[in-house]
Formats: C-alpha cells, sequence, structure tokens
C-alpha cells in the first residue's frame, strides 16, 4: 500500500520557518460592520437599476413599439382598402 500523507502538513512544516496558518479574522468589527452595509448599499443599487431598466424596457418601450407596428400596419391596410 501507498502511505498517504497529508500535502498541506508537508508545505507547512517544509522549512526553517514553518508555515502558519492563521484562522483569526484580522478585520475588526467596525471593518466588518462597513463592509456588510458597502455590500447592502451595492445590492440596493443594483435592485434599483434592475427595476428602471425593467420599466423602461418592458412596460415603455415594448408597448410602445407593439402600438407602433399596429399603427402602421392598420394605415397600411386602410390604405390598401380605400384605393
Amino acid at each position: 500500500m501507498i502511505d498517504r500523507t497529508d500535502l498541506s502538513k508537508i508545505i507547512a512544516s517544509k522549512g526553517d520557518n514553518p508555515l502558519i496558518i492563521s484562522t483569526v479574522n484580522l478585520q475588526s468589527e467596525e471593518d466588518s460592520e462597513l463592509e456588510l452595509k458597502l455590500r447592502e448599499l451595492k445590492f440596493k443599487q443594483e435592485l434599483r437599476k434592475d427595476w428602471i431598466l425593467f420599466i423602461v424596457r418592458d412596460v415603455v418601450i415594448f408597448p410602445a413599439a407593439i402600438l407602433f407596428i399596429f399603427a402602421v400596419s392598420g394605415y397600411s391596410l386602410f390604405t390598401q382598402i380605400y384605393r
């Protein structure tokens, strides 16, 4: 059988100064709160942008395009009937 060892243990123990992996969060609590608030603001901004694009595209532009197509086809049909 092949003796398998954890590669991370081998890497961590190489050399005179072994690699020390710290699990301590280096950010202060204030920094993490500010980062959370920044993420929330970015999310709200993206959501607002998505809603504005939805309203402009799906509520204004598409119905206007459909009405324009109906108006042009109605005018064309009207002129073909009364010629």
